[in-house]
């Protein structure tokens, strides 16, 4: 299984870079996991939100393909403890999934037609994260998810 972060625009605090390349790097031992961001929209005064949302769709869809199993981080989804999402995780892995594609929307969210595409939704947290900070949680949280099911040391319960 390979696992792709889909994101609009890119990260560009530094600490934050820096964060996301150790997580990268953890993950290399237990699975193919990927950040692939998409360039942020240019002169979006102009456009209204749902404008900006669908304009953004378009980006999504020319990256998906159409066995992608594709879950939104989006904070109406399903909230899973780590315990909970390495489950998920595993599940996924036994069922066969090929490409487990999680997005980041952009900062207004996504277009019904990328809820319609979706498979499923998750929620890190009920509190509002910069889409900055959440590439680093989601990536420590998958980092932590596969240090679970191998019964490493990394997480406490």
């Amino acid at each position: 299984m390979k696992i792709t972060l889909l994101t609009i625009g890119k990260t560009e605090d530094a600490y934050l870079k820096e964060g996301i390349e150790k997580y990268l790097k953890r993950l290399k031992h237990y699975i193919k996991f990927e950040i692939t961001e998409l360039p942020e929209l240019k002169n979006t005064k102009a456009l209204s939100q749902d404008q900006q949302k669908a304009k953004e769709a378009e980006l999504l869809f020319k990256t998906l393909n159409s066995t992608d199993h594709v879950v939104l981080l989006d904070e109406n989804g399903i909230e899973l403890s780590s315990q909970k999402f390495a489950d998920m995780l595993n599940k996924k892995m036994i069922a066969s999934v090929q490409n487990l594609v999680f997005i980041i929307g952009g900062p207004y969210g996504f277009d019904d037609s990328i809820y319609q595409r979706a498979n499923e939704k998750l929620s890190l947290s009920r509190m509002t994260f910069s889409h900055q900070m959440v590439r680093l949680f989601f990536a420590e949280q998958v980092y932590r998810a596969f240090t679970i099911l191998k019964g490493e040391p990394y997480h406490h319960q």
